[in-house]
C-alpha cells in the first residue's frame, strides 16, 4: 500500500483525480472511486449508529464490521490486492443466522422505521446495497475479489435483520406496510 496520509490538505485532487493506494491516479468520477466512497459512506453510517443504545454484542458486531469495512476499502483502493478474506463473510452468515433465529417470520413489508437504531440501521442497509451495485459494476469493468461483493450483500442483509431486533431491544416492533392484502386480512 502506498504511504500513509500525514496531512490532510495535499491539494493533489485539484484537477478531479485522487491517488490510490498503488500511487495511480485516477478519476474521481471513476467506479473505482465510487465503490470506495459508498464503502467509507456505509462505515460513517455505522459509527453514527453506535452512538446509540445497542445491545453489547450487537455493538460488538458492528465495530468488527467497521474493521473489515475499512479492509474492503483498502482492498478496492488497491487494484489486485486482498484485504478482505471469506471468513469475514462467513463471520456475517453466522450473525445473519444468529439474529434471524430471534425473530418471528414476516407477514408483510416492513418499513424502514422504529426506533431511531433501527431506523439507522436500515439507513446502513440501503448504503450497504448501494456500496454493492458500485462494487459489481466496477466488477463488470475490472477484475475483483468475490468478497467485497459478497460481504456488502451479507451486510445489506444483516442490517435489516438487526434494525428488527432493534425495534424489539425495548419492546417494540416492526412497522409494517400497510398494504391492500393486509388490511382486507389475507395475510
Amino acid at each position: 500500500m502506498g504511504n500513509r496520509l500525514t496531512q490532510i490538505a495535499t491539494r493533489t485532487g485539484d484537477a478531479g483525480t485522487t491517488g490510490l493506494g498503488n500511487n495511480q491516479r485516477v478519476s474521481k468520477n471513476s467506479l473505482r472511486v465510487h465503490a470506495m466512497g459508498d464503502v467509507d459512506e456505509l462505515n460513517s453510517h455505522l459509527g453514527l449508529l453506535l452512538c446509540e443504545d445497542l445491545p453489547a454484542d450487537v455493538r460488538t458486531l458492528l465495530v468488527e464490521i467497521q474493521h473489515q469495512l475499512f479492509n474492503l476499502g483498502g482492498e478496492l483502493s488497491v487494484p489486485g490486492f486482498e484485504l478482505l478474506k471469506g471468513e469475514a463473510v462467513l463471520a456475517l452468515d453466522e450473525a445473519l443466522e444468529h439474529y434471524n433465529a430471534q425473530l418471528p417470520r414476516l407477514q408483510e413489508f416492513i418499513l424502514p422505521a422504529g426506533t431511531r437504531a433501527a431506523s439507522q440501521a436500515h439507513i446502513c442497509r440501503t448504503v450497504a446495497r448501494r456500496a454493492e451495485r458500485q462494487v459489481v459494476a466496477l466488477g463488470n469493468e475490472e477484475a475483483l475479489n468475490d468478497a467485497p461483493r459478497q460481504y456488502l450483500n451479507r451486510l445489506s442483509d444483516l442490517m435489516f435483520v438487526l434494525a428488527r431486533v432493534l425495534n424489539r431491544m425495548h419492546g417494540g416492533d416492526d412497522v409494517y406496510w400497510k398494504s391492500e392484502r393486509m388490511q382486507r386480512g389475507d395475510a
